[in-house]
This record gives C-alpha cells, sequence and structure tokens, in this order.
C-alpha cells in the first residue's frame, strides 16, 4: 500500500512539473511578441544555421586533432588462426646413405593467437599534428566568432531596415489622417461656395497618393521581416514585432571616432595570422623531414599443434619477442626540398596577403568613418528640418482655415514636413547602420548579448 501511495505521488510531481519545464524550453526558445535588437541578436546567435555550423566544425575538428593524436599511444592489436590440413605436406630428407626419404610433416590442426603492440617514439608525421593542434583549434574558434561577427552585423542593419520602413509607415498613417481632414475641409468650404473645386480635387488626389505610398510601405515592412526572420534562423511563420525607442535609439549613435584603427582587432587579420602560423609548422616539417622515424614494437604469440581437433588447445606452445623500427628517408628524388621550397613560396604569400589586408582594413575604416560622420551631420541637420517643417505646416494649415493661405500652400507644408520626417528617419537609421558598419571595421563589434 506505501508503494503505491510512492507511486502516486511521484506521478503527480510529474504532471506538475512537466509543464514548467516544458514552458521553460519553449519560452528559451521562442520570441517575446515585441521583440528588441538584443534579443534578436540573441536568438539568432542560438538558431542561425550559419553559426550552427560553425560550432559543428569546431567539434569536427577535435575528433580529427585526436585522431591525429592517437598515433602517440601503444597500438595494441591481436589475431588468431585456425588450419586444418587434409593431406600433410611432404619434405624430403637425405638418409646417411645419400638416398633421399620422402616423410610427411606436420600435424593435422595448427593454431595461433598473437598479441602485437607498437609505440611511436619519433614520427615526423604525429610531431606535425601535436604542433597543429592548438593553431587548429585557434583557427576553428576564430571562424565561429568571424561566423557571430557576421550573424550581429547582418541582423543589426536588417533590424534597422525593418524599423526604418515601420517608422516611415506610421509617418505616412499620419499624413493620411491630415489628408483625410484636409480633404473634409476642402470639400466643406468647396461645398459651401467659398472655393471652387480644385482644392477638393488637389486634396483628393494628394489623398491618394498617400494611400498608395502606404500600401508600398506594407509591402516593405513585409519583405524586411522576411529578410530579419531569414538572418535569425527563423523559417516559421512567428510573428517579429520590433520595439522602437527614439531616445535609447538616440543615445546608442555616440561613438569614439578618435579611435586609432588596428588591423589586429579584425577577425579577417587574425585568421590570416593563424593561417600563417599553421603554414610555418609546415616548413618545419619539410625540412626536418630528414630525420629517421623510431618505433618500439613487441609480440606474443601462442601456437597450437595437435592431430585431434579435440586435444587442440591442450597445450600452447608460446613465443615472445620485441625490437626497434627505425625507417630512414635516404633519397626520395627531391621531393622533401621541393616540398621545403613550395612551403617557404606559400608563407611569403601569406605574408602577402597580410598586407593586403592591412591596407584593405585601413581603407574600410576610413570609408566607415566618413560614413558616419556624414551621416551624423545628417542626421542633425534633419532634426532641425523636423521641427521647422512642422511649426510651418501647423501655421500654413491655419492661414488656410482662416482663408489667407490657398491650399496649394497646404500641400507644400505638408509635402515639405512629409520629406523631412522620412529624411530624418533616414539619417537615424543610416547612422545606425553605419555605427555597425564602423565597429565592424574597427574589430570592436560585441558579440556578448
Amino acid at each position: 500500500m506505501c508503494f503505491s501511495y510512492i507511486k502516486i505521488y511521484y506521478v503527480i510531481f510529474f504532471l506538475f512539473c512537466c509543464p514548467f519545464f516544458l514552458h521553460a524550453q519553449a519560452s528559451r526558445d521562442s520570441l517575446p511578441p515585441v521583440v528588441s535588437l538584443q534579443e534578436c541578436i540573441r536568438y539568432a546567435l542560438k538558431n542561425q544555421p550559419v553559426l550552427k555550423q560553425a560550432t559543428l566544425d569546431e567539434e569536427i575538428n577535435e575528433r580529427n586533432i585526436s585522431i591525429a593524436l592517437s598515433a602517440w599511444l601503444p597500438q595494441v592489436g591481436a589475431t588468431g588462426s585456425y588450419q586444418h590440413y587434409f593431406q600433410l605436406p611432404s619434405q624430403t630428407v637425405i638418409n646417411g646413405a645419400g638416398a633421399p626419404i620422402i616423410t610427411q610433416v606436420g600435424v593435422n590442426n595448427t593454431s595461433a593467437i598473437g598479441f602485437s603492440g607498437n609505440q611511436t617514439i619519433y614520427n615526423n608525421d604525429v610531431l606535425l599534428a601535436s604542433r597543429t593542434a592548438r593553431f587548429s583549434r585557434q583557427y576553428y574558434k576564430q571562424n565561429t566568432l568571424s561566423s557571430q561577427i557576421n550573424v550581429v552585423s547582418d541582423v543589426s542593419k536588417a533590424f534597422y531596415s525593418l524599423l526604418l520602413s515601420e517608422k516611415q509607415l506610421e509617418i505616412i498613417n499620419a499624413n493620411i489622417v491630415r489628408l483625410r481632414r484636409a480633404l473634409k475641409d476642402a470639400y466643406q468650404q468647396y461645398q459651401a461656395g467659398v472655393v471652387d473645386k480644385i482644392d477638393y480635387k488637389q486634396a483628393t488626389i494628394a489623398l491618394n497618393n498617400e494611400l498608395a505610398s502606404h500600401k508600398q510601405t506594407q509591402e516593405t515592412v513585409k519583405a524586411n521581416t522576411a529578410t530579419l526572420k531569414e538572418l535569425m534562423g527563423n523559417a516559421d511563420n512567428r510573428p517579429i514585432n520590433p520595439v522602437y525607442d527614439s531616445i535609447a535609439l538616440s543615445r546608442e549613435i555616440a561613438i569614439d571616432t578618435n579611435v586609432v584603427a588596428n588591423a589586429g582587432n579584425r577577425i579577417e587579420y587574425q585568421l590570416l595570422e593563424t593561417t600563417k602560423s599553421l603554414q610555418n609548422l609546415n616548413v618545419s616539417y619539410y625540412r626536418y623531414g630528414y630525420l629517421p622515424s623510431v618505433s618500439a614494437f613487441g609480440n606474443y604469440n601462442l601456437s597450437y599443434l595437435s592431430n585431434q581437433f579435440s586435444t587442440l588447445y591442450n597445450q600452447s606452445y608460446p613465443n615472445a619477442y620485441a625490437g626497434l623500427t627505425l625507417t630512414i628517408p635516404i633519397f626520395q628524388g627531391n621531393r622533401r626540398l621541393q616540398n621545403l621550397r613550395r612551403a617557404k613560396l606559400v608563407v611569403d604569400r601569406a605574408d602577402l596577403d597580410l598586407v593586403n589586408s592591412r591596407n584593405v582594413i585601413s581603407t574600410e575604416v576610413t570609408q566607415a568613418l566618413a560614413s558616419y560622420k556624414s551621416n551624423y551631420v545628417e542626421l542633425t541637420t534633419q532634426k532641425e528640418n523636423v521641427d521647422l517643417a512642422n511649426e510651418v505646416y501647423n501655421v500654413v494649415f491655419l492661414q488656410y482655415r482662416e482663408g489667407i493661405k490657398t491650399y496649394l500652400d497646404v500641400i507644400v507644408a505638408q509635402s515639405d514636413l512629409r520629406t523631412s520626417q522620412i529624411n530624418y528617419n533616414n539619417a537615424l537609421f543610416m547612422v545606425l547602420s553605419s555605427k555597425v558598419d564602423l565597429q565592424r571595421a574597427l574589430g570592436s563589434l560585441p558579440v556578448n548579448y
């Protein structure tokens, strides 16, 4: 009875805790209804297939290193054999009179069990494997970091593009509200006979154009959402609703533009340095290729002999021996020398890759810095233009309602306000995107989220 109560207790405990664990797992793999840039990046770093492949490449490399280093450990094997003679072999023996005597030798059943061991003492190939292990691990870790930087950069810029299109959609919606109000006022004035139908038709044209822009921007939002979801590794139909905080984004704009570019901070340059280190090890490998390979070996064998199978394994006849193997390369048709010269040329080429990479990185930093500064100035200008255009529109619209200004003046003010708002948002997100490019060019783009 007590055992039954214990089982019931565990069942109740499982039913109570199972939903909690499932919910915890789902929360780690899902996104909240409204997502920030940091949440999108965290999700991408966990689910992007490219990063998963880079992680698998690290694990595959670890297995390859273990396989290569296993040659340093003793290699032990065992063999077994059984042989039955239907007819025993014959042997010629010369007797004392010089006459040949043919006799059968051996037994009907023979069997052998052998154990062998081999230990590498020195081998150039195995030595190369042990020396390259550290640089190989470093290379694949840097490759994973490079993939993370690419994901963070791409997701950030895609997130900003989606925010820009959604912000433009908000501006268009606000313009549609204003245009509907202006259309209503123009129609009422037309009905009252204050103005002719030109103002009413102009208001209709402006509203239709804005409605068309609304549809185009909606499709742009869908396309940018699909791009962001792809970069996040999200292939299902879950919604992506990015949060927009203009104050927070304004704080994220600033970056130190006086920092000195250092090519060593770029992951691409670090990968080239690691590759050069591996190639230098190849030079050492071919340089010392004339050294002999030394290994120790040992064997222990058990032989079984009998004419009757039933008594074959009653008695064994053991033998054992050990020794050293020395292999000296004497002449290989100059292959070692040619391999050595080729390895040195590969290192020289790697040096040129580093020089070219430094030049490219310097150019990228200069271009990214120039783009950031110009976009920052554009943002400052457009912010002032938005304030001025909003003030002008409010004054012109009030004057139009009082009959002082024509509707054409309202359209011009409305167009200037819309253009300044869109230009401001374009400048804002261009600054944020150029900041990402500048951080990536400087090698300071964070990947820890």
